[in-house]
This record gives C-alpha cells, sequence and structure tokens, in this order.
C-alpha cells in the first residue's frame, strides 16, 4: 500500500507516519511506501524499510498536487494547513494555502480518476468551521457558521470533499478534530497554543502564560487520539458515514481552571504555581467564540475513541513525550 501524507513535517503528520511504521500496515494491507509532503522536508519514519519520497513544495502551486496524484497513493492524508491565529492575521496566505491548496489536490483527484483512480482522503478539518452563539453540546447536525477565515476554509473544504466524493472521484472523509493538547514540541501561531502551553510548559518546570480566564471553555484531545481518529478513518466503511462526510470527533470538554486542576492532581502545587496569568483581550475574545463541547454520536457509533477526562490527556504526554515520569524539577 502506498500513503501520501500531506502536512507530514507537523507534528501530527510526523506521528500519524510513526504509528503507521509501528504497526506495518494499514487496515489489512501492508504499508510498502510513502510520499511525504510538506514545505520544510519530512524525515523518513525510522524503521520503515520501504520506499519513502519526501518533497518540499508548497500546496499552493497547482504542480505540486499533479506530481503527487500521478504517483497514485492508495490513501492520502491531507493535513497541511496554514493555523487559526496565522490564517486570520494573512488572509490572502490562508485562502491560498488552506482552500486554493486542497481544491487543487481535490482537482488532480478528479483529473485523475478518469483513468479508474478512486483513493481514500482523509481531510483534517476544524471544529472552528462551528460559531458563536453555540450550545454547551454540539449536536451532529448543527449548522455550521465559522467565525474566523480558517474556519471558513475549513468548512468550504468538507463541502468540497463531499462534493467530490459524492460525485465518485474519490472516498473522503473529513474529521473535525478538537484542539490537540498537549502539543509537544514549542508553540505555534495557532490562537488556541496556550491550551497546550499551560500545560506542556510547567510539566518541565517552565514558566507558562495563560492569556484567558479560567472560565474558558473548549474541546481537547490527545495527539495519541488525533493520530487514531485518521487511522480509523482510512480504514472505515465509509457507506456507513452516508453523504454527510464530516464528522465531529469525541473529545474532552474542560474549561481552563478544569484543566489547571488537572495538572495540580498529576503534577502538584509547584507545576501549577508556574502558570502567570496575562490576560489578553484579543485572544479571549477570539476563544470565546470556540465550541465548547459536541455530543459526536455518530463518529463514537462509528468506533472513533478518546480520552474521557484531562488527567487522561496529561499522563498521555508523560508516556508520550517525557519518558512516562515527571521531570527531577519538582
Amino acid at each position: 500500500m502506498h500513503i501520501a501524507i500531506i502536512g507530514a513535517a507537523g507534528m501530527v503528520g510526523r506521528k500519524l507516519a510513526e504509528k503507521l511504521v509501528a504497526d506495518g500496515r494499514l487496515g489489512d494491507q501492508q504499508i510498502t511506501r510513502f510520499s511525504l509532503l510538506d514545505v520544510i522536508p519530512a524525515d523518513a519514519p525510522a524503521g520503515f524499510t520501504g520506499q519513502v519520497d519526501s518533497h518540499a513544495a508548497d500546496l499552493s502551486d497547482p504542480a505540486v498536487s499533479k506530481a503527487l496524484v500521478d504517483a497514485r497513493p492508495d490513501v492520502i492524508f491531507h493535513l497541511a494547513a496554514i493555523v487559526s491565529g496565522e490564517a486570520e492575521a494573512d488572509f490572502d496566505k490562508g485562502y491560498r494555502i488552506n482552500l486554493d491548496g486542497t481544491r487543487y489536490l481535490f482537482d488532480a483527484i478528479r483529473l485523475a480518476s478518469a483513468d479508474g483512480y478512486k483513493p481514500r482522503v482523509i481531510f483534517t478539518s476544524s471544529i472552528a468551521t462551528f460559531g458563536a452563539p453555540l450550545p454547551d453540546r454540539i449536536s451532529d447536525d448543527f449548522h455550521t457558521t465559522p467565525l474566523t477565515s480558517y474556519g471558513t476554509q475549513k468548512a468550504i473544504g468538507e463541502l468540497l470533499l463531499s462534493d467530490y466524493s459524492r460525485r465518485g472521484f474519490f472516498d473522503g472523509l473529513a474529521i473535525r478534530l478538537p484542539t490537540v493538547c498537549i502539543r509537544p514540541g514549542k508553540p505555534n501561531l495557532a490562537a488556541s497554543g496556550f491550551f497546550s502551553s499551560i500545560l506542556r510548559e510547567p510539566l518541565v518546570g517552565k514558566e507558562a502564560v495563560l492569556p484567558v480566564t479560567d472560565g474558558v471553555r473548549h474541546w481537547h484531545v490527545s495527539p495519541r487520539s488525533a493520530v487514531g481518529f485518521l487511522i480509523h478513518g482510512a480504514t472505515l466503511d465509509l457507506d456507513k458515514v452516508g453523504p454527510r462526510r464530516a464528522l465531529s470527533m469525541p473529545g474532552v470538554s474542560a474549561t481552563v481552571g478544569e484543566q489547571i486542576e488537572a495538572l495540580r492532581r498529576v503534577a502538584g502545587d509547584a507545576a501549577v504555581a508556574l502558570i502567570k496569568r496575562v490576560p489578553d483581550e484579543g485572544i479571549q475574545r477570539m476563544v470565546g467564540n470556540w465550541a465548547p463541547g459536541f455530543n459526536a454520536e455518530r463518529a463514537t457509533a462509528l468506533g472513533f475513541k478518546a480520552e474521557q477526562t484531562f488527567d487522561e490527556i496529561i499522563r498521555v504526554h508523560i508516556e508520550d513525550e517525557l519518558g512516562g515520569t515527571l521531570s527531577a524539577w519538582q
């Protein structure tokens, strides 16, 4: 099986490749080749003995999608995007990458479908496709009314994917990822980055800045579960999904205050004391319009699984990124 990962140098892309190599298979098929695409070169996943083609390229160039599709991957994971804060700050760049790049990919597959090519396409969408006013738990039939450019771009991508799937050009599924927390590494330009940093930095004895109030509630999932969503979506019988090809994923609804108390239970008062409150009205206003939680009944019925508590999310980070133990600074 030939697997393509667009956005392969990103955190989720790297973890997805690592998990696929560890499994050795996707569904009942052995993985023999990877095509890895990002704006910077993506490293070949450790331990993989098959063919790896890694390309540094910009998806907003139509020739890039054509070259990728010409290689005829069986499954395409489309993870590449300009994140929320950057898409809001740079209108042109956000639409060029998040919308035009997606459309060029889908059209390249459409043109190749004339020769019988029909891959599985997994598109990472976002809960940013929903905008206020919102209920505490958003149902599967709630309307998408994004209030950011990023959310709008993702919502358009969902519609394109459903239509191209309906027309038989490919077999697609859009997975609306919750905010992935705790993200390892350094902070990125996502407006949601503080959700991770107020936990990630204190766990290793570093100070973190909290720009919003403790009452802000949001929907979260660990990187481990996010990768699990993608793999499950790639092997799922999509006839069971039906024509509505965008699914809201399960996760954990928690306020910032509840996150902090979970940190206290797992790592103690010393870790919590490293959180520095520096209010930012712009970020507070933005996150105040974000989704607080979902029912995710369709996804759950289809076998998608996530953590049940924020304590679990923190422990997953400790297991996957910190060697299973807290650092000696405590």
